[in-house]
C-alpha cells in the first residue's frame, strides 16, 4: 500500500514538473513588443547601416531569456522591387518556429516561401547581440516576418573557437 503511495507522489510530481516545464518554454519569458516601441530597420547597401522604414501592423514578441526569441510580423508599404535595389539580401534565411499562441507567424511557411523565391530575405539589422543578426522576410504583398539568426561570427565563437577574421571583438562573456 505504501508504495503505490509513492508511485502515486511520485507520478504527480512528474506530471507537475512536466507542466511547469511546458509552460516555462512556450509562455513565461515572452513578452509583446508594444508597437510605438516597435523599430524596423534594413541594412542599407549604400551604407552597410541599419535604416528605420516605415511599416503598419507591427505585433512582435521578445525575451530577455534568449536573444533568439524574437519573433515579428507587420507589414512594410515599400514595394519589394525597391526594397531589393536598397537594401542587403541575405541567404540561407531559416525563421524559428515562434510559439504556437503568436500565430502570425509560420516559421515553416516562411521558411518554405524563402526557399521557392516567392518571399526575399533581408537583414534588418547586424549584430543585434554579439553574433546573432535580425533577418526579415518580405513578400512583394508588404507582409513581413521578422526574428533573429546567429550569424557566422556567431557560429564560430559560441562552439567555442576564436573569432575569425573579419568579426568583431566578441564580448567577454562569449570568451
Amino acid at each position: 500500500m505504501i508504495a503505490k503511495l509513492w508511485i502515486g507522489a511520485i507520478l504527480i510530481i512528474a506530471l507537475i514538473a512536466g507542466v511547469a516545464l511546458y509552460y516555462l518554454q512556450v509562455y513565461a519569458y515572452y513578452a509583446e513588443v508594444p508597437a510605438d516601441q516597435a523599430v524596423v530597420e534594413l541594412v542599407s547597401l549604400t551604407s552597410g547601416e541599419a535604416e528605420p522604414i516605415a511599416f503598419d501592423n507591427f505585433r512582435g514578441i521578445d525575451s530577455n531569456s534568449s536573444p533568439l526569441r524574437y519573433r515579428a510580423c507587420y507589414d512594410m508599404p515599400a514595394s519589394l522591387a525597391m526594397l531589393t535595389e536598397t537594401y542587403e539580401i541575405v541567404d540561407g534565411a531559416e525563421p524559428r518556429v515562434a510559439p504556437g499562441w503568436f500565430d502570425c507567424f509560420d516559421a515553416k511557411q516562411i521558411g518554405a516561401d524563402l526557399e521557392a523565391g516567392v518571399a526575399v530575405g533581408f537583414i534588418g539589422q547586424k549584430d543585434v547581440k554579439y553574433g546573432i543578426d535580425r533577418i526579415v522576410a518580405v513578400y512583394p504583398d508588404g507582409r513581413a516576418y521578422a526574428w533573429h539568426q546567429i550569424n557566422a561570427c556567431g557560429e564560430v565563437v559560441f562552439d567555442g573557437n576564436p573569432a575569425p577574421e573579419g568579426c568583431p571583438t566578441p564580448p567577454e562573456s562569449t570568451r
